[in-house]
């Protein structure tokens, strides 16, 4: 079977006020030609620098639109292609996963990958529909927050779901509300309701940090009519994925509410290190992907049937040299994750399948009917 790697991006945002008001320095520089990330110890004497190579690296002055094409573009044509991809954000907590993923609305240019992906999948099926090339698109959303799997589009939206799990869609959400949509604004305003219900709150590093994993999933299926009336389906699904920044109950100040969550998102992203490792140390026979709701959800992203790329976020600033070092560790091992990706031909849990077995079912009705409306039928050949 064809294996390939784990794609694997490295963004850093600029200073921020109150880090250049602090008189903090920048300790981060990249080589964008290279792909490499150069990482200099505070005050570290004659220590050498730290450096690690990646697929595509964005500095403080990348635009989003560049990062969409060079790296989130090619998962989401591999989608509209009937394979599985996931785009997921990493890194320590106010480093720009959330605007990295979702951006704001406007002006156009600010726009993350989440809301690029939709015009993507869209315009692409505007240019290719035909009468024999149908297409369905279905989206959900969902958080984990303190470990419960909650769905962002339901109106009891705390309620908690189960994760079950079957031989041919694998790993799933029980209950998840699925909706069928047909634009652009569809799609923006089921994210917009969403990102209303999803759990953030106010730490000392970011006063507006999410509080939960969040993942948003568009589901591509598309009917093609051979010309000697054969119809193959292909499925693509495509995870959009928002993690809970890691962080140091030392720096957050979080106390209470805060800090339990504080504890959770640590251990899940604990779990997901440890998959990871597991995954790319050549000895392990088991990775121990029940180890959170987390890593169960993205057991296919990580070493199964998805193309995936990973872009880890950082911050330039001296005081987060030990997190930065960290998020630089994580995205490297993860580069070494073989998954393999494979077209999804004729899913059984196909919604447009159903569309069409209901419509045979019609027409056979509507034939029998023809059949005995006309003297008796006469036995059929």
């Amino acid at each position: 079977k064809n294996s390939e790697s784990v794609k694997v991006v490295v963004r850093c945002r600029p200073l921020n006020k109150v880090e250049e008001g602090n008189g903090n320095y920048r300790i981060v520089d990249m080589d964008l030609k290279m792909g490499s990330v150069i990482l200099k110890r505070p005050d570290g004497g004659n220590e050498e620098p730290k450096v690690f190579s990646f697929d595509h690296v964005y500095d403080w002055n990348s635009k989003q639109e560049t990062l969409y094409n060079e790296t989130a573009a090619t998962i989401v044509d591999s989608v509209l292609q009937g394979f599985n991809g996931t785009i997921f954000a990493y890194g320590q907590t106010g480093t720009g996963k959330t605007h990295t993923m979702e951006g704001m609305p406007s002006p156009e240019e600010m726009r993350g990958v989440i809301p690029r992906a939709f015009h993507h999948i869209f315009n692409e099926i505007t240019a290719v529909a035909s009468p024999d090339k149908e297409f369905l698109v279905r989206a959900s959303y969902l958080e984990i927050y303190n470990e419960d799997v909650r769905d962002l589009l339901a109106k009891a939206h705390t309620s908690k779901l189960e994760l079950k799990e079957n031989v041919d869609s694998g790993v799933y959400v029980k209950d998840l509300t699925s909706y069928v949509v047909k634009s652009v604004k569809e799609c923006d305003k089921l994210r917009e309701f969403g990102h209303k219900n999803r759990k953030t709150g106010e730490t000392l590093m970011n006063k507006d940090s999410s509080r939960s994993h969040a993942i948003f999933t568009v589901t591509v299926e598309q009917c093609v009519t051979m010309p000697d009336g054969h119809v193959s389906i292909r499925m693509g699904k495509l995870n959009m994925v928002d993690l809970a920044g890691s962080e140091r109950q030392s720096k957050t100040q979080a106390t209470g509410d805060r800090l339990k969550e504080a504890t959770k998102i640590n251990l899940s992203l604990s779990a997901l290190g440890n998959c990871i490792s597991a995954l790319v140390d050549g000895k392990s026979s088991h990775i121990p992907y029940r180890d959170s709701k987390l890593t169960r959800l993205l057991q296919d992203s990580l070493g199964g049937n998805t193309k995936t790329v990973m872009i880890a976020n950082m911050g330039p600033a001296d005081y987060n040299y030990d997190e930065s070092l960290s998020t630089l560790r994580y995205a490297n091992r993860a580069k070494n994750i073989q998954n393999k990706p494979k077209i999804n031909e004729d899913p059984k849990d196909a919604m447009l399948r159903e569309f069409q077995e209901e419509i045979q079912r019609l027409r056979d009705q509507l034939n029998a009917a023809g059949g005995e409306g006309g003297g008796g039928g006469g036995g059929g050949p």
